[in-house]
């Protein structure tokens, strides 16, 4: 069982920058594709960012409203997958979470592709 901690979550006026981080329990979590995704009070959790595991290159993928603003990294050695969001905008404004699952991973951008989820952590761009 892999356990996901969501961190780096405030309060941002609009244009700042944040930086998310998802650390795992795991050591091998290299050999984990990972998403980011956030979701607001009362709708559904939308997809932001995926990086591949390593046996696909780290290949990345962003939804079209964060492209060219956010960048998602990993550091296998650390375990930890990033999210570097700059140029935020109040439409920002949710609470992220990191998921994860073993290897390869079809339907990136659907929440129920993945086993293993972060609590949260909450992001709010005032603008």
């Amino acid at each position: 069982q892999v356990q996901l901690v969501d961190t780096g979550g405030g309060l941002v006026q609009a244009g700042g920058s944040l930086r998310l981080s998802c650390a795992a329990s795991t050591r091998t979590f290299s050999g984990y594709s990972v998403g980011w995704f956030r979701q607001t009070l009362g709708k559904e959790r939308e997809f932001v960012a995926f990086i591949s595991w390593s046996g696909g290159g780290g290949r990345t993928y962003y939804t079209d409203s964060v492209k060219g603003r956010f960048t998602i990294s990993r550091d296998n050695a650390k375990n930890t997958v990033y999210l570097q969001m700059n140029s935020l905008k109040p439409e920002d404004t949710a609470v992220y979470y990191c998921a994860a699952d073993r290897g390869y991973v079809s339907g990136i951008q659907e929440p129920r592709s993945y086993d293993y989820w972060g609590q949260g952590t909450q992001v709010t761009v005032a603008s």
